[in-house]
């Protein structure tokens, strides 16, 4: 069975995130910062990351960044799933090697079809 993580500082995210994913069938995990984040990839090796970008400390670029640089884990599927809509935001994110790129609000079929494509 495909692992998911989902990276949100927002309970009310992580919480929403979860209910989609676990009810299209996957198991998930959550971080709530970039931080946990990266050590939860390091560890469970996910299929598929849904991963916001605002957060404190490590932000989400930056663990992109470090996951697309470690050769261990750089075929980890990532989809940014974020507030930040603007043109320059979605294509940093295809720069640093996500899958796709989804901006809140965003509905449970987006989310769902990239399980479907990515996990």
């Amino acid at each position: 069975m495909s692992k998911i993580l989902i990276v949100d500082d927002s309970k009310t995210e992580r919480e929403n995130l979860y209910q989609i994913v676990t009810d299209a069938g996957f198991q998930a995990d959550i971080a709530t910062s970039g931080e946990e984040a990266v050590e939860q990839i390091k560890k469970k090796k996910p299929n598929l990351v849904f991963l916001d970008i605002i957060m404190g400390g490590l932000d989400g670029f930056k663990v992109c960044r470090n996951i697309q640089s470690d050769d261990g884990l750089k075929g980890t599927n990532i989809v940014f799933v974020t507030s930040k809509g603007e043109k320059a935001d979605k294509r940093w994110g295809e720069m640093l090697g996500a899958k796709a790129y989804i901006t809140k609000p965003y509905s449970a079929d987006q989310i769902v079809d990239s399980l479907k494509n990515y996990a």
